[in-house]
């Protein structure tokens, strides 16, 4: 179980979203790139199957559900799983950078696998896992997301959250 401050920061992410975040992965991404761009909540990542993923996020995100700072709701998926909406009623936070507000709301916003796509190729060239070509890496590792054009809509996803003034510049994927 993680602490109440680390339930607070997870909250905090979907609160500077707008309040709402559909999906878990979509959560994860979105904490992953604002800790890149150095506006995160100190969550650390590393790489799982859908890309950047931080196991202390996840629990805080369901300490912040038991401890009533978010309302997670499991509904079925389209492909028989389940998917998570999570949804906050917290106030704005003056103090919070506008950046990570715009990042947020960018990345709620964006299709989802988009978004997966453009969190992984970050990751890759940030681990220095392929720090030559981090989208044909991208594309090798997971070659049906990619397919039908999605992998040009993470790069333009990409270019879009890059242009964002932020502390730690994103840099250039290629």
């Amino acid at each position: 179980m993680a602490t109440v401050e680390e339930a607070r920061r997870a909250a905090a992410i979907i609160r500077d979203a707008g309040g709402r975040v559909v999906g878990r992965t979509r959560l994860q991404k979105m904490a992953f790139i604002l800790e890149a761009a150095g506006l995160g909540s100190g969550f650390p990542f590393k790489y799982k199957h859908y890309g950047p993923y931080s196991e202390e996020l996840s629990n805080a995100s369901r300490t912040a559900a038991i401890l009533g700072l978010l309302n997670e709701t499991e509904l079925p998926a389209s492909w028989g799983g389940l998917f998570s909406t999570f949804e906050v009623n917290m106030p704005p936070d003056p103090n919070i950078p506008e950046s990570r507000r715009r990042i947020a709301q960018e990345t709620v916003s964006s299709d989802a696998i988009a978004l997966e796509l453009a969190a992984t190729a970050l990751f890759l060239f940030l681990a220095r896992l392929t720090p030559s070509d981090p989208w044909s890496e991208t594309k090798r590792r997971k070659p049906e997301k990619a397919a039908n054009g999605r992998l040009d809509q993470a790069r333009v996803l990409y270019e879009r959250i890059r242009q964002i003034q932020t502390p730690i510049p994103l840099p250039p994927l290629g």
